[in-house]
């Protein structure tokens, strides 16, 4: 890991006429090519932290204190810099387009390739993401497909046009364990191969301390502590993360289920 990537100084987010906090004076260094893991209970300000980053906040939030990012120079570019991997690809993905014309698209954009490239890097993304006969797949419908293979096409499409920062926002909550499992094998392997930086953002500490770098705990808005897994573990410095950890039985085991159903 060399450097920072992106750096957050007392970051907030309020909504409302009340201007209720989503995010509290947040500081937090996001380091380049780390895996680092943001959970928290819901509505502690996971995924507000994620729209603040991608600049996906709704109308009508506000936005104080400063975002920073020393690793690209710029300001992000929405689809280019970063990629973003949702809950619900059954919500993302669009119902009336095939597979293979949402992955190009992003490729064709941001890249600058004809239809011919973008279909070609399509039906590649789809290898590398492990799709059944990609394809068949090229020409299928998210309909036709299973939430973890739509998983797998949401992931494909993040890529696509080779982010720097992909963010996986509860990309796996809504998954049964034995295809969270496969999904989060998945995000490591791509993120290590593309020399990516990755925000892996969950409810479930213990999926993610087995495979990110280090976790950022979020309580209230608030960012209650952060640290490498082992140390978060072993010695969680607030009783939030103390509760976190207790919720789960064991965590000394990595959560990573080996082969997959018949």
């Amino acid at each position: 890991m060399n450097g920072i990537f992106c750096s957050l100084r007392r970051l907030s987010v309020t909504y409302g006429r009340n201007r209720a906090a989503a995010l509290d004076r947040i500081d937090l260094d996001i380091k380049t090519g780390e895996r680092l893991a943001i959970v928290g209970e819901s509505g502690s300000g996971k995924s507000t932290l994620a729209r603040a980053l991608a600049g996906l906040l709704p109308e009508g939030a506000k936005v104080g204190g400063e975002m920073f990012w020393p690793a690209l120079g710029h300001l992000p570019r929405p689809g280019r810099d970063f990629g973003f991997v949702l809950q619900d690809p059954g919500v993302s993905l669009n119902p009336v387009l095939t597979l293979g014309e949402q992955i190009a698209e992003g490729a064709r954009r941001h890249l600058s390739l004809g239809w011919k490239q973008a279909y070609s890097r399509a039906e590649e993304l789809l290898q590398r993401v492990r799709m059944p006969q990609p394809d068949k797949a090229m020409r299928a419908f998210p309909h036709q497909l299973s939430g973890g293979q739509r998983q797998r096409v949401a992931i494909a499409a993040a890529i696509a046009a080779k982010p720097a920062l992909l963010i996986a926002d509860e990309a796996t909550s809504a998954l049964d364990v034995v295809v969270q499992a496969e999904i989060v094998r998945l995000l490591d392997g791509l993120v290590r191969e593309d020399g990516m930086t990755l925000l892996f953002i969950t409810h479930d500490i213990a999926l993610a301390s087995g495979f990110v770098d280090r976790i950022a705990v979020f309580h209230n808005a608030r960012l209650v502590e952060t640290g490498a897994v082992r140390s978060v573990l072993s010695s969680p410095a607030s009783d939030y993360t103390a509760a976190l950890i207790a919720s789960h039985r064991d965590l000394t085991t990595p959560p990573l289920i080996a082969g997959g159903p018949p």
